[in-house]
Formats: C-alpha cells, sequence, structure tokens
C-alpha cells in the first residue's frame, strides 16, 4: 500500500506490487546484522515482484521505500506487548 500510494503521487507506472514473504528461526550468531548473538531469532525474507514501465532508478527507490512502511518499521523496532486481562472477574489493575 506504501508503494502504491508513493508510485500514485509521483504519477509513475506502477501496475502491480506482490509481496512474498517467508519465516523462519535462524541462530543468532549467524546473523551478521543482528544486535542479538545468542539464541535463536526470527528472520523474514521478503520478496517484492514489482511490475510496470518503471526506470531502475524508480525502482530502486520503490525498494527504499517498501523499508519505510508502517508494518517493516513496527517489525524492525522495538516492541513491547503489554498484556491486560479484561472481562468478568478481571482484576482491573493486573497486568501480565
Amino acid at each position: 500500500m506504501t508503494l502504491r500510494m508513493y508510485a500514485d503521487r509521483k504519477a509513475w507506472p506502477l501496475e502491480r506490487v506482490t509481496v512474498t514473504l517467508a519465516h523462519d528461526k535462524i541462530h543468532a550468531q549467524d546473523c551478521a546484522d543482528c544486535e542479538t548473538r545468542e539464541g535463536r531469532i526470527d528472520r523474514i525474507t521478503r520478496q517484492l515482484a514489482i511490475a510496470g514501465a518503471l526506470s531502475p532508478e524508480q525502482r530502486a527507490k520503490l525498494l527504499e521505500i517498501a523499508d519505510k512502511c508502517p508494518v517493516h518499521r513496527t517489525l524492525t523496532g522495538e516492541v513491547s506487548i503489554v498484556t491486560e486481562m479484561v472481562g468478568e472477574g478481571a482484576d482491573p489493575g493486573a497486568k501480565g
């Protein structure tokens, strides 16, 4: 969606974007770019297929923009998950 909005704003001839994701776990020591050095980490491999009469420069810019989409930024940033019990009988101040 981010690529579509960017291409539309620039009036680029983007016809279609197909994103394919694969997920696996790897040993942290096998990841040269990772801060974590022990245990296993999640690795997501993303493949982009961009259709349209775009120049190599436009394609490169779209690849750059793909890393700025909200989902990518969430997955690559620090994530904190807070779980709260809700509903009947829940302690409103309890967090897990």
